[in-house]
């Protein structure tokens, strides 16, 4: 199944468009489409977790680079996303100017909203600029019971020494 920002749940299901395929990396964020698979274990309740410790975006004041370790674990409902969409998509955010905060909450409200897992969060460890790291976390809702969440092993930024 794929779904795009425009579809909505009654659109009728399609192929994945990357799996398998060629595929160039998105121009932004909005243009990157998301592919969802049906969840070969629907019925149980589990967690996924991706890493992105190499992701970057544009800084919207300086143009600058800003680099963070992103962490994403869901409870995955019907779907699970398809893990090279996903990269692509953590891709297009290489040309894209937002604040960390803009940065990371959309990227987790995006995949809950597209997705619609039992449960979804993120958190961003953003690397310092000007001297002050940032890091941004959010999530959909309270874990459900029953479900492991184990810690998300990030270290907070330490500096040297």
């Amino acid at each position: 199944m794929r779904r795009s920002m425009s579809d909505t749940p009654s659109s009728p299901s399609l192929a994945p468009v990357h799996l398998g395929q060629q595929s160039a990396l998105p121009a932004s964020p909005k243009e990157a489409v998301l592919d969802y698979v049906p969840n070969p274990r629907a019925k149980s309740l589990y967690l996924v977790r991706f890493a992105a410790p190499e992701f970057t975006s544009l800084c919207p004041v300086t143009g600058q680079p800003d680099f963070a370790h992103l962490v994403i674990d869901y409870a995955p409902g019907e779907t699970i996303v398809e893990s090279k969409s996903l990269k692509l998509f953590l891709g297009s955010f290489r040309n894209h100017n937002g604040f960390h905060e803009d940065v990371t909450v959309g990227i987790g409200q995006r995949l809950f909203d597209e997705m619609k897992p039992h449960w979804l969060r993120i958190g961003g460890y953003w690397y310092p600029r000007g001297g002050i790291p940032i890091d941004v976390f959010w999530q959909s809702g309270a874990a459900p019971e029953g479900l492991w969440v184990p810690d998300q092993g990030v270290q907070g930024y330490r500096g040297r020494g």
